[in-house]
């Protein structure tokens, strides 16, 4: 009872592994693989954006909540996605390595013999040549020098050749799928040692050192990255120009940076690099891209006992054309002692900026990107802004259940030019000082990269070669012969050429054809008498 069990097990064992080692099971993973990374591509995913991810939420939340139990919106760490990716690397290496060891015998394996009868092969021409037969066969071998060739003495004293050709399909083939195994193992491994972060830099000089996580405003990691090995380097983002078009639309924006890493961080040297959408800075093992850009509105609030703040914050574009943008710069009151009050009594200068104003009334907009008289509409708002809770909180705006539970008024709301300043009633000025220009770095790093690419490449190149090479035999026996009597027998060949396709036939009939009829005319390049003529016709195809 246990042998029969155990023989069972193990035939059931034997059998799911040649199912899953088989090609087709590979084929089939790999559709699998393409279809579950559909999600990924066409639903928010958590590790690149939460908001949209939560907003999707607000709008489809029972849906969301079915998905987010799936792990749709977290498709490439999800199990079912993993363990079809272990499921085709498995499928793959265990089809390749016995196809590998065959394709290794078949290298060594001699040419198989010639076939007794030729005219049963689906091309086949035959003639006689004015050559001896040892002639007719160094002919033959200079004709099929390119080809993997083997040479016997039949029985009745004919000579025959075999020759082969197309070795390299297969091992297109195989550099194809052993391209395919290295391409998910690189992928995997930058998924797990990648990371990249987002930085906005203002472009007056001010820069960031890839020292920490803690320096970037968005950062996404692999597992095996804590954030305390970064690539070592820092950049300063000293300018920003753009040219725009008549419509608005940017046609060349770039940065002047300075950068040092290795030892130029020990030497305080710095590089200087034009960064531009399509040439980005590497260094460090790093790619700095620039992605973004937008305007700073330079704010002075003046407290009533003559101390001054002045804020730099970015405002965030809200119509890419136009350059018009929304933000919050907020202030802490450094007049008073007691915190408790100071919270109370902070200030926040939010609304819209213009960089190119256009007023319909008092409304303000923007009518074109560049800096041309910029203005800012602005709502003063006084009281607390959160910061004691501890709670997270967007550059960009302010809590608005603050403003809803009374937390945070509104106490001025103007629209200021570039000088013009808001008097609040405690006596507190707030003037708009100018614009400052931020652009938006991305940092990238995956050390696999480069072996991406390289087997990609790879695929490509395998799959080019197992498309384009035929496999091909060609056979060609030659007898002695020659008309009886005449005494012409020893310098006359009948020949006999077949020919057989191993893949597609497309193609193959016209290279023989040629071939057949070059080794009919004695290797001269046209056929040599009637009867060869005769007797080739209709046979090659």
């Amino acid at each position: 009872m246990s042998t029969s069990f155990l023989r069972r097990t193990l035939g059931f064992l034997r059998n799911t592994w040649r199912g899953l080692t088989s090609m087709r099971t590979a084929l089939v993973l790999l559709f699998l693989l393409a279809l579950a990374a559909l999600p990924g591509a066409l639903l928010p995913q958590w590790s690149l954006n939460e908001s949209d991810v939560r907003d999707f939420a607000d709008e489809y939340p029972r849906l969301a909540g079915f998905l987010d139990d799936i792990g749709a919106f977290n498709v490439f760490s999800s199990v079912w996605f993993s363990a079809i990716y272990v499921l085709l690397f498995v499928s793959l290496i265990g089809c390749l390595l016995p196809r590998s060891t065959q394709y290794l015998r078949q290298l060594r394996a001699r040419p198989v013999r010639t076939p007794r009868n030729l005219s049963r092969l689906p091309h086949h021409a035959e003639g006689t040549v004015p050559l001896p037969p040892d002639e007719m066969l160094a002919v033959t071998r200079r004709k099929l020098r390119r080809w993997r060739t083997e040479e016997r003495t039949e029985e009745d004293g004919a000579r025959t050749v075999s020759a082969e050709r197309g070795y390299l399909r297969e091992a297109g083939n195989l550099v194809f799928h052993f391209a395919l195994v290295g391409l998910l193992v690189t992928v995997a491994g930058g998924q797990l040692t990648r990371y990249e972060g987002q930085v906005v830099v203002q472009a007056d000089g001010s820069g960031f050192c890839n020292s920490g996580t803690y320096n970037y405003d968005s950062f996404r990691a692999g597992p095996t990255v804590d954030g305390t090995n970064l690539g070592e380097f820092c950049l300063r983002v000293d300018d920003f120009d753009v040219d725009y078009l008549h419509s608005g639309q940017a046609v060349d924006y770039h940065a002047d940076v300075r950068y040092q890493s290795g030892e130029d961080l020990d030497d305080d040297t710095w590089r200087k690099h034009s960064l531009k959408v399509n040439n980005p800075l590497r260094t460090a093992g790093d790619r700095v891209y620039l992605t973004g850009n937008g305007y700073t509105p330079v704010f002075t609030v003046t407290f009533p006992d003559g101390q001054q703040r002045t804020k730099r914050t970015q405002w965030k574009p809200v119509e890419p054309t136009t350059m018009l943008s929304q933000g919050a710069t907020k202030f802490d009151r450094p007049d008073m002692p007691d915190e408790q009050r100071r919270h109370r009594n902070q200030l926040a200068v939010t609304g819209l900026f213009a960089p190119t104003p256009k007023m319909d009334g008092k409304v303000l907009s923007s009518r074109f990107p560049a800096l041309n008289d910029p203005m800012v509409a602005v709502d003063v708002l006084k009281g607390k802004l959160g910061y004691a809770t501890g709670e997270s909180q967007s550059i960009f705006s302010v809590n608005q259940e603050l403003i809803d539970s009374g937390d945070l008024n509104r106490v001025a709301r103007e629209n200021l030019s570039v000088g013009e300043s808001i008097s609040l009633d405690d006596g507190t000025t707030v003037r708009f000082d100018g614009v400052q220009r931020w652009v938006n770095l991305q940092v990238s790093h995956n050390p696999f990269q480069p072996y991406v690419l390289v087997f990609a490449v790879a695929v490509i190149i395998g799959l080019g070669a197992s498309l384009s090479i035929k496999r091909r035999r060609i056979w060609v026996r030659i007898t002695p012969g020659g008309s009886a009597g005449s005494g012409e027998a020893a310098n006359m060949s009948a020949v006999e050429i077949g020919g057989l396709a191993r893949t597609d036939q497309a193609g193959y009939g016209e290279e023989f054809t040629r071939l057949s009829g070059e080794l009919l005319a004695g290797g001269t390049g046209s056929t040599s008498s009637a009867a060869g003529e005769e007797n080739s016709r209709g046979r090659s195809s």
